[in-house]
């Protein structure tokens, strides 16, 4: 929605970046003006955003980013001790180290589920529903494998045009954390295109009523 993208820009400048002076902001924060456009093109040379203004996922996530930097900088004595609340406790760790120790086998909706992925896999029917169980995750597991070898073509990215908001410390690391969140974009770019096949499919039912002219009616 054009409304939300400028109110979320107007945010971001007026909460995290804070590049502008406050009385610097008002061509930003007239949303409802026909020359926003070029007020936003102009805010994004002046923040050195790499991209072009019809590039709105990859500008999106560049301006993310950045106030993610500038939000750590502006609290970092708050941030630099945190720990992850998954190593706080070792105890929880090893304790949900094996997943399936706490299962109750003989719950119907257990068994239920385990049959139902079974079939769905094609997985030989076994007594012990918890080894019918195992062999459905590695089977899972060994189509994902297949799958993520099936190579992709694809344009090569410039990871320094990409800010990741946040510093591990450690270049690889860092690198590493840019390579996942490109691939993450993807994801929600293949997502979003099938939603929009989706609903261009719905409407094209919708939209192409049935007409019966003895009825002197249209409708289905």
């Amino acid at each position: 929605d054009e409304t939300e993208f400028r109110n979320f820009i107007v945010w971001l400048e007026d909460q995290k970046i804070r590049h502008y002076k406050i009385e610097d902001r008002g061509n930003l924060r007239n949303i409802h003006s026909d020359d926003w456009p070029k007020s936003f093109e102009k805010y994004m040379k002046d923040v050195n955003c790499p991209f072009k203004i019809h590039e709105r996922q990859e500008t999106v996530d560049w301006l993310l980013g950045l106030a993610v930097r500038l939000e750590y900088g502006d609290n970092a004595d708050k941030y630099k001790d945190s720990t992850p609340d998954g190593a706080k406790n070792t105890d929880n760790t090893a304790k949900n180290a094996e997943p399936l120790i706490n299962l109750d086998v003989n719950n119907p909706d257990f068994k239920a589920g385990v049959m139902a992925l079974a079939n769905l896999l094609q997985i030989q029917r076994h007594d012990d529903y918890l080894v019918m169980l195992k062999v459905s995750f590695r089977r899972l597991t060994q189509d994902a494998i297949a799958k993520a070898s099936q190579s992709k073509e694809g344009l090569p990215v410039a990871l320094e045009k990409h800010i990741l908001g946040f510093d591990t410390g450690d270049a690889v690391l860092n690198e590493a954390a840019q390579i996942l969140r490109l691939l993450h974009i993807e994801e929600l770019r293949e997502l979003q295109t099938k939603i929009n096949e989706a609903i261009v499919a719905v409407q094209a039912i919708i939209a192409d009523p049935k007409t019966d002219h003895r009825l002197g009616k249209v409708g289905r």
